[in-house]
């Protein structure tokens, strides 16, 4: 089970809600990947939007909703979407997305930080968005985040994780704070996601992977299996890497060998 703050979910797959054609595809996806949290860009969300154009109404009740701050390239106006989302959605939860630039879509560490040290502050259950960095991920469990969301590769490029020893640092510093580490953007394919996964994440959130897959419904599907399967394969523990072969069966006792 995934635990952040007081919320407890069965399934590690984390969706969002952009790029679909149409919302009947979006809420088919959450079916076959039995979503239990999506997130949704406050920015993006229409409040005056009714009946079938209100994109609320196209997400099951039983999920939970996770308000993001994307499009904010400032701490100030990160703040304002923030206490938006609260108000609007009666929702504490916020995933802080504070953007450098409009090119790469790398977040900006500095005012990540700045911004959600106020929202903790203020109440929110805060899971930031930010660069595979140990040192920022450290100074964010310091002021008392509840989930940390490291980037695999830059937003909606498919790149799957592109550091994976910096990720498992990451996983040992949110392990010693007993807090939950989600790998955020970048993958792909249901192989980025196990990756991920085997690597220790607790959790993957994508959208573009599934979103602009051709047949996004099975995308939907293999991703929740690939999470499971990247899970199960983290908590077994693989075996040990080696230079030179290793029968499967032993020599020794093998009829017509002394």
């Amino acid at each position: 089970m995934l635990k952040i703050h007081d919320k407890t979910f069965s399934n590690r797959l984390v969706l969002g809600t952009g790029k679909y054609k149409d919302f009947a595809t979006m809420k088919a996806c959450y079916q076959a990947a039995r979503s239990e949290m999506v997130t949704l860009a406050v920015r993006r969300f229409d409040l005056g939007a009714k009946g079938e154009d209100n994109i609320l109404n196209w997400i099951p009740k039983n999920i939970h909703l996770l308000p993001n701050t994307a499009g904010c390239f400032t701490r100030e106006d990160t703040l304002r979407v923030a206490r938006l989302a609260r108000e609007a959605l009666d929702n504490p939860w916020i995933k802080v997305e504070v953007l450098g630039d409009t090119k790469n879509l790398y977040p900006d560490g500095e005012e990540t930080l700045k911004a959600c040290e106020e929202l903790v502050k203020e109440g929110f259950v805060v899971l930031p968005y930010l660069n595979a960095d140990p040192i920022l991920a450290k100074k964010l469990c310091d002021i008392g985040v509840h989930a940390i969301m490291p980037l695999g590769s830059a937003i909606g490029s498919g790149l799957g994780v592109q550091n994976p020893y910096v990720m498992m640092l990451i996983k040992e510093i949110c392990d010693s704070y007993k807090l939950p580490m989600i790998v955020d953007a970048g993958v792909g394919t249901a192989s980025d996601a196990a990756v991920a996964m085997e690597l220790g994440a607790d959790g993957v959130l994508l959208n573009t992977a599934v979103a602009e897959a051709g047949e996004p419904t099975k995308m939907a599907e293999a991703m929740d299996l690939a999470v499971r399967a990247g899970r199960l394969a983290y908590e077994s523990g693989r075996m040990d890497r080696k230079l030179y072969a290793s029968a499967s069966s032993p020599l020794t006792g093998v009829v017509g060998r002394n």
